[in-house]
């Protein structure tokens, strides 16, 4: 697996949609290291625990990405399983064709 190529419909959805919580399931070190501007972090091995505080709204539309499509694959299946109702898997922020921040 890895290397899923970042879907054109949810790229578009991202740059058009400014109802979007953009979830980052890596670590806090990659997060830092180089994300996408306004996602937040939330990693994958919280999710379960932490997911209902930091995104309240089960019917929020949630884009999950991580660094090749593995993890966001698995945390897009593991929020659907907790009743959230717009989840979307973006792949790899390595296949993410605009631009990138770092830092705190």
């Amino acid at each position: 697996m890895g290397g899923t190529k970042v879907s054109n419909d949810v790229i578009e959805m991202v740059r058009s949609n400014q109802d979007i919580i953009m979830v980052d399931v890596r670590t806090p070190e990659e997060y830092r290291e180089k994300r996408i501007p306004g996602s937040i972090l939330l990693p994958d091995y919280e999710i379960r625990g932490r997911a209902a505080e930091v995104i309240p709204d089960r019917n929020a539309r949630i884009v999950v990405y991580c660094r090749s499509g593995r993890r966001s694959a698995e945390a897009a299946k593991v929020l659907k399983d907790m009743g959230y109702q717009n989840v979307y898997d973006l792949g790899g922020i390595i296949d993410w064709p605009y631009e990138t921040i770092s830092g705190e």
